[in-house]
């Protein structure tokens, strides 16, 4: 139950902090998605091999978290909750890829160690940019913006009932293991049917408890669209962001600025 209550809070955490005032939370929910985007679609499309040109964009999240103010603790825990996922991908590549690409002294490194530290690379930067833009939009924030980018309504209101439904059904779950931890004391864990009879009657109980929201979300008038939290608009801040960030990424995928520092200092000592 425990860890059920730590993921509730996680997830009110992320809404909480989507809330605050900063200079980038002000901004508008369009330019901060269409920048991630240009973000995440940058670093997925280098090679497999590319280690050093993928350094330069720890400058994105190194700028953005002090800015909007989003603790870093709270970002590293849920980073390395989510990193053995990483390491299961791509921890067989040393194996499989024994094809030698740098030799120092007896020591030499081979492919599959490069690729490794690619992907591990490339997964700590696209989940930083996720967890960033939820927490200086929020969910609904990033669903109006999908939906002002054309993106079909109703793919978007179901995504945001979706996301309400989630907090539905663990809340439920939260009640049921109370429950069942009042009626059972001193008895731990639960045998197999036990698991099966509460999910069963948890599926149930979200579905009556949506079908209630719902029914009260119509009389209050609710039409299948969500107002935004904030008002809509392009300012001048709103595109110079996106045009000095995405120009940055684009540059930054066509050029390796970690490599040319290496050679102009090399140059300069010789």
């Amino acid at each position: 139950m425990a860890e059920i209550i730590s993921t509730v809070n996680d997830l009110n955490y992320l809404d909480y902090l989507s809330t605050r005032d900063s200079p980038i939370h002000r901004l508008d929910p369009r330019a901060k998605l269409l920048t991630v985007t240009v973000f995440i679609v940058s670093i997925v499309s280098f090679g497999r091999y590319e280690v050093s040109s993928l350094l330069p964009y720890f400058f994105f999240p190194a700028v953005i978290i002090p800015l909007a103010g989003i603790p870093a603790r709270y970002l590293s825990k849920k980073y390395l909750f989510l990193l053995p996922f990483a390491v299961l991908i791509g921890i067989f590549n040393p194996l499989f890829d024994r094809t030698p690409m740098l030799t120092i002294g007896a020591v030499s490194l081979t492919g599959g160690w490069v690729s490794f530290a690619s992907i591990i690379i490339r997964f700590t930067l696209t989940v930083l940019a996720a967890f960033i833009l939820i927490a200086v939009t929020g969910f609904d924030g990033v669903c109006t913006a999908l939906e002002r980018f054309r993106v079909p309504r109703a793919f978007t209101v179901q995504l945001m009932m979706l996301y309400r439904y989630i907090f539905v059904l663990t809340g439920e779950a939260v009640r049921m293991a109370k429950a069942r931890e009042m009626r059972s004391v001193g008895k731990k864990g639960m045998e197999i049917r036990v698991y099966g009879s509460m999910i069963g009657h948890l599926l149930m109980r979200t579905w009556g408890r949506a079908q209630r929201v719902h029914l009260a979300m119509l009389s209050r008038g609710f039409h299948g669209e969500f107002p935004p939290k904030r008002p809509l608009a392009i300012h001048r801040t709103d595109v110079a962001f996106t045009l000095i960030w995405c120009s940055l990424f684009i540059l930054l995928r066509f050029v390796n600025l970690p490599l040319m520092v290496g050679r102009l200092i090399v140059g300069v000592s010789l």
